[in-house]
């Protein structure tokens, strides 16, 4: 492939990347924002919106429940305890009196969702996990003394109005709720910024209709609250359901498409298609003589070359220290270059064990690329078979590949076979 179509492609990479951070909690957003704001849609799916909150309830209690998600439970759990609040006061009282119960719920609800999106999975029927309901129960306890309280200093300050009012004063959130919405807001992007998961993600993106959903809130009008933090906690299932695919379909060590993925991108193969089977060389002398942690950087780091092999190969973990390349409508012959290209990076890469002291007594070795220390030599061999008369079936294409490495690894490897 041409290098500046190399360089297209990446590019091209890199912003569908930067894309797909926000999907699909973005266009979900975006979807509700329109229905809240066209009334000719409301009016279309009227009889199906009050069952909305209760599918999407139950959808998540399910799903948490059965994967063992104690974060969304809670979640839902906390949301759903806003929303009845919220429509309790609204509806059967006289919020205007009452509106201390919003700006608490409006102060309480995004550092709790900050909370578990920085906690681990404790369970639900655990000591973490009774304790996480203790502190539930005492904040509804703490909304109901400030009710009763609703003159008093507290309530005062969770009214407080010193941001200026032409950037906030749509919302019907006072300050201490606005700025508890900025700092879960950070904490739960400062925890991205070092630690990037699917369940951190979507907690971020569901503090968005979170704070739309507490600030349409009105004086006997609850707006579109419910709505809102149903969306909210329809995003969270969302993401339930996107870890569990990526747990299925992706290697969570080198980020490649596991396994499944390479047989289900087989099966749907037509035409001409060409399959590579790479494994590490001595990958078992690795382990004994550095460790395991050492042979983990070396697959991390073979997978980054992998996946920038060019003529369009997909890079996928076949398992251990083996991998695959799918160059589809391609016959072999035309990806050997390209494969030996791969081969000659990897074995090109200054692969240098480094010791990381963090203590007198404990040490890191640290795999790098640059840097003085031990260099560590790591070569690939590779096999490589394409469909044809001979092979037509997806898996007599994969084992012809791996007769090939075989026949790679007998030569010397550190070498391509076809």
């Amino acid at each position: 492939m041409p290098r500046a179509a190399q360089q297209a492609t990446h590019h091209y990479e890199a912003v569908w990347k930067v894309l797909s951070y926000g999907l699909p909690e973005a266009p979900i957003i975006l979807a509700a924002l329109i229905y809240t704001h066209a009334k000719w849609l409301q009016d279309l799916v009227a009889p199906l919106a009050p069952f909305f909150p209760y599918a999407v309830f139950g959808a998540g209690v399910l799903l948490g429940w059965r994967f063992h998600r104690s974060r969304l439970l809670f979640a839902l759990l906390l949301v759903t305890l806003a929303d009845r609040t919220l429509l309790y006061f609204a509806v059967g009282h006289d919020l205007a009196r009452d509106r201390v119960v919003l700006q608490a719920i409006g102060v309480l609800l995004p550092l709790n969702l900050a909370a578990l999106t920085l906690t681990a999975e404790r369970g639900v029927l655990t000591p973490p996990g009774l304790a996480r309901f203790a502190l539930v129960l005492g904040q509804l306890a703490l909304v109901a003394i400030l009710d009763r309280e609703a003159a008093g200093a507290t309530a005062t300050l969770l009214h407080t109005r010193l941001l200026p009012q032409w950037l906030f004063g749509w919302t019907s959130l006072a300050d201490p709720a606005l700025l508890a919405f900025f700092v879960a807001g950070g904490l739960v992007a400062a925890a991205q910024l070092m630690s990037p998961t699917q369940t951190g993600r979507s907690f971020a993106w569901a503090l968005i209709p979170t704070f739309l959903g507490l600030s349409t809130v009105r004086p006997g009008n609850p707006g579109f609250s419910t709505f809102y933090l149903a969306t909210a906690a329809l995003i969270l299932i969302v993401a339930v359901a996107e870890a569990s695919y990526h747990m299925a379909y992706q290697d969570s060590l080198t980020g490649l498409p596991a396994r499944r993925a390479l047989n289900e991108a087989l099966l749907r193969l037509g035409g001409q298609y060409t399959v590579a089977m790479l494994d590490v060389d001595h990958f078992k002398r690795i382990n004994d003589h550095h460790g395991h942690d050492v042979g983990d950087q070396v697959l991390k780091m073979i997978a980054a070359k992998l996946a920038q092999v060019g003529g369009g190969g997909k890079a996928y973990r076949y398992g251990g220290e083996e991998f695959a390349v799918i160059f589809a409508g391609r016959g072999a012959e035309s990806c050997l270059p390209d494969l030996e290209g791969l081969r000659q990076t990897v074995d090109d890469t200054r692969f240098i064990l480094r010791a990381r002291f963090r203590s007198k007594k404990k040490k890191e070795k640290v795999l790098t690329d640059r840097g003085p220390g031990q260099r560590v030599p790591v070569t690939i061999s590779i096999g490589v078979a394409e469909k044809n008369e001979r092979h037509t079936k997806w898996d007599q294409v994969v084992k012809a590949a791996d007769r090939a490495l075989y026949r790679a690894k007998e030569g010397g490897r550190n070498q391509v076979q076809a």
